[in-house]
């Protein structure tokens, strides 16, 4: 389509401008010419410049054959109707009125075109946040619990893609249930937001995709538009290290407590204890044997020396010493208890063998502590295995982790469920002449090395304790 203007003021530059900046696909609209008094229009200077017609009178147009579409940019509608009455049939013509259109959809593209360019900017910022600086959990979740977006990090943890999440029910995903989450445990940050308007935060449970559980602090914010609440955006934290770590001081101060306890208890009841025992020694020394007053006194004996060892016990567990750290063996010191426990296994018909890795790295251990640690284990592994029964001790090292791994599993009786949370407690027991207090001195024994120590079981199958030992930084062994 050519078109011819008359008007040459910025009105044509701004339609000129339209012209060449949009692709048509029905139409290819060009200007061919430009009619104004002034010559020097603005439109008629560009279309000079162009090699385009131009002229001062429009009537000029009329002598042209090329022309299909006059617009008129004057704003004088007279003119207007002087072009409809002298053109021919197949040039047509509009007003400046009409010619608005052109502005009205150049301005309502510019303005789509903003839209777009902020809302491509605001997707690449939400991007950045979500996925590159925020390193928590972030979800954002419909009022219908329903999921909308979801970031990498949290993908991760759950083992799903995205498009396995968007749509999914927030409780679905995070605790695998079938209804929303309810009640003091768990309550839904969801149901306070929608409730009050407000942020709000909780504290819950989640399973990774491993089935672990994992402690999460939970910050839900709401997602307004115009005034209504449309969703919420929820970030998490896995807090779960917080927790474990204030459970160990909590552990540490009770230990420090009941040690100092401990020893002074300890001290004030060997001195009458000793004197008690040495008594009823030299008391069955002047009576013959087999009377009732010397059986008597034989258990006034043999209670004494039980209280002796429990005395014994509790000075062992409130002198946990600093420990004397050199570079050893591991796998040396666990041979090493080996032979000092087959006995006890070969007595017991257990069957007691060691599956160790080769070539371990060498680490900074206190030997006699971590070998009355292997020990105590053992021990406790024989006693609770039948006749017939297996214990391993393996060694193993994780490179990428920087730890060496020491595990002594056993095919006894097995540890109940409620018991395995207390047993690293002092003076918590299920044997019948037991102390209580093995276990507590090797968790503290561990700990002393910078390790962990944890149990796990299956009643009526055996049980595992896994102790981890870190690797100095930097150990290229």
């Amino acid at each position: 389509m050519r078109i011819a203007i008359v008007g040459a003021g910025n009105k044509s530059l701004y339609l000129m401008d339209i012209i060449d900046k949009y692709e048509f696909q029905i139409i290819s609209p060009v200007v061919v010419a430009v009619a104004d008094i002034n010559n020097d229009a603005p439109g008629l200077v560009k279309a000079r410049e162009r090699g385009m017609f131009v002229t001062n009178d429009y009537n000029d147009f009329f002598k042209l054959d090329n022309i299909d579409l006059i617009i008129e940019l004057t704003g004088n509608l007279d003119i207007h109707n002087d072009i409809l009455s002298k053109k021919n049939n197949r040039t047509r013509a509009i007003a400046h009125t009409i010619a608005r259109l052109f502005w009205e959809i150049d301005h309502a593209a510019r303005r789509h075109s903003k839209t777009n360019q902020e809302l491509t900017e605001t997707l690449a910022l939400y991007n950045v946040l979500i996925n590159g600086l925020i390193h928590e959990d972030v979800v954002v979740i419909g009022l219908n619990h329903k999921i909308i977006d979801i970031n990498d990090t949290f993908l991760e943890k759950l083992g799903l893609t995205r498009d396995e999440a968007i749509g999914q029910n927030c409780y679905k995903i995070t605790h695998h249930q079938s209804i929303p989450c309810s009640g003091d445990e768990h309550p839904c940050p969801l149901a306070d937001v929608i409730k009050t308007g407000k942020s709000s935060r909780a504290t819950h449970i989640h399973q990774d995709q491993n089935g672990n559980k994992r402690h999460v602090s939970i910050s839900c914010y709401p997602l307004a538009e115009k005034g209504v609440l449309k969703g919420v955006i929820e970030v998490s934290k896995d807090i779960t290290k917080d927790i474990e770590f204030e459970k160990k001081m909590m552990q540490q101060e009770k230990l420090v407590s009941i040690g100092r306890l401990s020893a002074g208890v300890a001290h004030e009841i060997n001195n009458p204890l000793t004197t008690i025992l040495t008594s009823a020694m030299l008391i069955q020394e002047d009576l013959e044997e087999g009377t009732e007053i010397h059986k008597e006194l034989a258990i006034i004996s043999n209670e004494a020396l039980r209280c002796r060892k429990i005395v014994k016990s509790l000075l062992d567990f409130a002198r946990q010493t600093k420990s004397f750290k050199r570079m050893d063996d591991l796998n040396e010191v666990i041979n090493e208890s080996l032979v000092l426990t087959r006995k006890q296994a070969r007595f017991k018909d257990v069957d007691l063998s060691a599956n160790l890795a080769r070539e371990l790295p060498p680490l900074a251990i206190d030997r006699d502590k971590i070998q009355q640690t292997l020990i105590n284990l053992t021990l406790n592994a024989i006693e609770a295995t039948p006749p017939g029964g297996k214990i391993r001790l393996f060694s193993h090292y994780f490179k990428e982790k920087n730890i060496l791994e020491i595990k002594v599993s056993d095919t006894g009786d097995g540890i109940l469920p409620e018991n395995l949370l207390k047993i690293f407690d002092p003076f918590f027991t299920t044997k019948k002449n037991g102390t209580g207090l093995g276990l507590a001195i090797t968790h503290g024994i561990i700990e002393q090395h910078g390790g962990t120590i944890c149990a796990k079981s299956t009643p009526g199958k055996g049980t595992d304790f896994v102790v981890r030992l870190p690797l100095p930084q930097g150990n290229d062994n």
